[in-house]
């Protein structure tokens, strides 16, 4: 009888939880279009809690923590918007209306090398080798041209969009204000049987969403930022907007800094050729920034905390982004890491359960010590 009302039990919270991700899921879905600003402002204030908990263990109220961020992280902002995006903007143009004219320089350069060189060593046919870089850049250009395209659309819709500007600083001043509150009411509706589970689970899914959101946040800017100054001291082309693109993926583990490296060096090709040494410099701006990405700032920001696996963190941001759109992007990390963390619950609790171990069968008894003089183990 017992056994039977703890299945019915389980059986009715599997049911309460899966109802609950249902209908969440069916409300982003609904509520996509209108939910930007909202989301955006949970993230930001999320972001900055931990500043305005420090502020009031400093001696200022709540209220004046709040403000006090919030007045700052505007005035960053403005000033961004203000210094970075016009010179961002006339890159991305420049670098949009020039690159059919790069990928055409950058392939003179490849096919310039000796046929007979290039036969000789590789086996590589010079007609068949021009040919396969005319598809290759033809498609290159294609995927480039549909991934900007996008971007801008997506950029043009963001940026069109005045309540973003208007209700996300209000609804993180409101969340930032109520945050702890918030927290300790949602503790409240937590059933007593299982409080202890469920603050365990959220503690796990904090750390993990905090070391990403957070610590992986503030890395991507500071990678940004030092690849945009690295590579604009060498002289490139396009040195802010390729370092702070390779810098603001880099939340990817590798594709950020490949996908930098693999645009910088084109470019330096075709600016630098055959200048040797600029290229490698802007070679080594990245190899530096790896370095002090994976020795100083990674271990500092974000550390052994995050826990996601990088082919499951691309899973999730294409995945969140068809099905919620830009709202899917914000909440793809932190839903992912959420997911990961009651997927690694549910494997412990199955790994425990009856399912797993089976009928449990009395111990075998130990065999009787032989008295005729055989053979006996000895320890040294």
């Amino acid at each position: 009888m017992a056994a039977d009302d703890g299945s019915a039990g389980l059986r009715r919270q599997v049911f309460f939880w899966l109802g609950t991700a249902v209908f969440l899921a069916l409300f982003l879905y609904l509520f996509s279009n209108i939910l930007l600003p909202f989301v955006a402002g949970m993230v930001l204030a999320y972001f900055l809690d931990p500043v305005a908990d420090w502020l009031q263990r400093l001696g200022l109220s709540r209220l004046m923590a709040t403000v006090v961020i919030l007045f700052a992280f505007i005035v960053v902002v403005v000033l961004a918007f203000v210094i970075l995006v016009p010179v961002l903007t006339t890159q991305m143009a420049d670098f949009g209306r020039k690159l059919p004219e790069y990928l055409t320089r950058l392939q003179s350069l490849i096919t310039s090398i000796d046929p007979k060189w290039l036969e000789q060593r590789f086996g590589v046919n010079a007609g068949s080798l021009r040919d396969g870089l005319n598809s290759l850049l033809s498609s290159g250009f294609s995927l480039l041209t549909t991934v900007f395209t996008s971007i801008w659309s997506s950029g043009v819709a963001l940026v069109s969009v005045v309540s973003l500007f208007v209700v996300t600083p209000v609804v993180a001043f409101y969340m930032l204000l109520d945050w702890d509150r918030m927290v300790a009411e949602v503790d409240g509706w937590v059933p007593r049987d299982h409080v202890e589970t469920v603050r365990r689970l959220a503690r796990d899914i904090n750390t993990a969403t905090a070391g990403f959101v957070r610590g992986q946040g503030t890395l991507c800017l500071v990678l940004g930022a030092m690849y945009a100054t690295g590579l604009t001291l060498t002289g490139l082309n396009f040195a802010i907007l390729i370092g702070f693109f390779a810098g603001l993926i880099s939340f990817i583990p590798y594709v950020g800094s490949l996908t930098g490296l693999v645009l910088a060096v084109g470019v330096a090709f075709v600016q630098f050729w055959p200048s040797w040494e600029m290229i490698v410099a802007v070679a080594c701006v990245f190899f530096v920034g790896q370095f002090i990405e994976g020795n100083i700032l990674q271990p500092r920001l974000v550390g052994k905390s995050v826990g996601l696996h990088p082919v499951w963190l691309m899973f999730a941001l294409f995945a969140f982004g068809a099905l919620f759109g830009f709202v899917g992007l914000l909440i793809a990390v932190p839903a992912s890491a959420a997911i990961a963390v009651l997927v690694r619950f549910a494997i412990s609790r199955y790994l425990q359960s009856p399912l797993y171990k089976g009928h449990v069968t009395e111990p075998v008894p130990p065999l009787p010590a032989d008295r005729g003089g055989g053979h006996r183990s000895t320890r040294g």
